[in-house]
């Protein structure tokens, strides 16, 4: 038997030893205070981390309003096929998420982008069109941060050069914040 399992375990492990527990609680922080103020959440992310992003929305909502019996505004700017693929193919795949944010979001609303890389110029676009329009960045990365990181707000940044190993603690970063809301 391989011992591929084995290193990806270890490797899991040796990442999440290395989890900073301030930037997590720093997050949980600022999503909080916008709930408490009942701004509107925004989050999005390519491939797996847009599927994190629709994840972090379901299990917000549903276990929020269950917990309070009040609702949560929370959306995933990458659930919406619609959207995405009429601005690609009408503007640019680099405009989906900027352009959809400017749409709805308002001041002091909240975007949390996911990326591991922290690259992706639908991102990028995306943290600069919240800085345009006032609204507080939380940016979700793997590898070096990318080019994302200096552009947030805020951040949590899991360093790590293996994809799945970031998109499988982005995802437990996504459940510690349903733990600390609900």
């Amino acid at each position: 038997m391989s011992s591929k399992p084995t290193e990806y375990i270890s490797n899991l492990i040796a990442t999440l030893q290395q989890v900073n527990v301030d930037e997590w609680n720093n997050a949980c922080k600022v999503i909080k205070s916008k709930i408490d103020t009942g701004k509107t959440i925004f989050i999005c992310g390519n491939g797996g981390s847009a599927q994190t992003a629709s994840h972090y929305v379901t299990d917000w909502q549903k276990m929020f309003y269950l917990k309070h019996v009040k609702p949560l505004n929370c959306i995933c700017l990458s659930d919406n096929v619609g959207m995405l693929t009429a601005y690609a193919n009408d503007i640019d795949y680099n405009d989906v998420f900027s352009m959809s944010l400017a749409s709805y979001a308002k001041k002091d609303d909240l975007i949390i982008v996911i990326s591991g890389s922290g690259n992706s110029k639908n991102i990028i676009k995306a943290l600069e069109k919240a800085r345009e329009i006032g609204v507080t960045s939380l940016a979700i990365l793997g590898f070096d941060g990318g080019l994302a990181l200096p552009k947030a707000n805020h951040s949590v940044h899991i360093q790590s050069f293996d994809m799945q190993v970031c998109e499988d603690i982005h995802l437990s970063f996504g459940h510690f914040i349903m733990k600390q809301i609900c």
